[in-house]
């Protein structure tokens, strides 16, 4: 007799062939999202060498390595690096250890979906083994891999006080979620998401002392980044031309534009669904002009170029094909109405989409920032009938393996032409 609880083994074969996929991968030197093998060749492994023959100078002159990303995780590696491991050891360990990153994400849905079938939340969650930035992150060593797997951690955590109501879990959600902060920053907005979250659900006192960890932990990464002036934040990034650098950018337009086409892109599996489309027919009616006039103020103030490099899938493939941004702002506008017609309705879903556009504070916005952060998200803490009826159905798994086996394949033409 089927049990929905137990894993098909064929699932688990479906498993391994997609890890033994990603060794292949390390083997040949896969590099699907482009920025990945750079990325450690130039920037990340020249501080891990530092770090580990001479830390304490790396460290108080880490902003002169024009590295944008927390030395945290190129500290540990270094420290694995000293005790004499080799680097392409190093790359394996941490292939390895970003699988934890599907762990955790199958233990959330095992957590939050509870009477679904077993197997289907087990293929959702090694559908990330086709993600082209998980594949890159994990060959190809980087911070933001790791922060993910943190910031998963205390979604899991997140969730189980929902489930338990114990304290514990409501301080283990904040711990996690600080160490994710400590390795890729940019996770350190989402504190204002648990707290809103948690402020109708927690006794005032442990509040206040979770807030005053919260500050606690914060004051060596702010001393380290304001007092000691190595504010690793502002290092600079392509400009406009060969002869501009910039580095932070405010322009909201252009963040809310691509960022929006981003988490679009990533929902698009999962749109396929009648009651979805029946009842977003309904809501444009109503609110179309509206978003179209936020939409128009977004494209006034929108300057985001290709030579800064990024600005997401549909940004690149407009560029493309025509040379200019016509494609983009279809589907910018497009990602605009799905994305208010899915948050709108929820405080805290108008709150997680607010956070992902200020999450990101450099001019360069990278498709990899939020793959497969949208999906883990989506599915884990956002409030809409979607997700569940997205599980309901096993043929959708078709859907969600097809649209990730197209855009490996898209990845890798341009990955091969370019």
């Amino acid at each position: 007799m089927y049990n929905k609880n137990l894993l098909n083994k064929n699932n688990i074969y479906i498993a391994c062939i997609l890890y033994i996929s990603l060794i292949i991968g390390f083997i040949f030197d896969e590099n699907l999202n482009g920025g990945a093998r750079p990325d450690w060749l130039y920037t990340n492994l020249p501080a891990i060498k530092d770090f580990s023959e001479s830390f304490f100078d790396t460290f108080f002159n880490y902003d002169k390595y024009n590295h944008r990303h927390s030395p945290i995780y190129l500290i540990f590696l270094s420290f694995i690096s000293k005790i004499g491991v080799g680097f392409d050891t190093i790359r394996f360990l941490h292939l390895n250890i970003s699988l934890l990153l599907i762990y955790f994400f199958f233990k959330g849905l095992t957590l939050k979906f509870k009477n679904f079938d077993k197997n289907v939340l087990f293929l959702i969650s090694i559908s990330i083994f086709l993600s082209p930035t998980f594949r890159s992150l994990s060959i190809w060593p980087d911070s933001r891999i790791i922060g993910l797997i943190f910031f998963t951690l205390s979604i899991y955590e997140f969730l189980k006080f929902d489930e338990k109501k114990h304290i514990q879990y409501f301080y283990k959600t904040l711990i996690y979620l600080i160490i994710a902060s400590y390795v890729s920053p940019n996770f350190s907005v989402f504190i204002i998401f648990y707290y809103f979250n948690y402020l109708r659900k927690v006794e005032i006192k442990h509040v206040i002392l979770s807030f005053l960890i919260c500050m606690i932990c914060s004051l060596p990464a702010l001393y380290y980044l304001f007092i000691l002036d190595i504010n690793f934040f502002i290092a600079y990034t392509p400009g406009a031309n060969v002869n501009e650098l910039v580095s932070l950018d405010f322009n909201l337009s252009n963040k809310i534009l691509i960022i929006s086409s981003i988490i679009f892109f990533h929902l698009i599996p999962f749109l396929i669904n009648k009651k979805f489309l029946k009842e977003f027919i309904k809501f444009l009616k109503k609110k179309f002009f509206i978003i179209f006039l936020i939409f128009l103020i977004n494209l006034y103030f929108f300057d985001y170029v290709m030579a800064y490099t990024g600005g997401g899938f549909f940004f690149q493939l407009s560029n493309f094909l025509f040379n200019n941004n016509i494609i983009f702002y279809l589907f910018s506008f497009l990602s605009l109405l799905v994305i208010t017609y899915l948050f709108i309705f929820n405080l805290s879903n108008i709150l997680l989409y607010s956070l992902l556009i200020l999450s990101n504070i450099q001019n360069t916005i990278y498709h990899k920032y939020y793959d497969p952060l949208v999906m883990i998200i989506f599915f884990l803490i956002t409030f809409h009938f979607l997700p569940a009826k997205f599980l309901s159905n096993k043929k959708n798994l078709i859907i969600l393996y097809l649209f990730y086996s197209i855009f490996i394949f898209a990845r890798t033409i341009k990955y091969l032409v370019f």
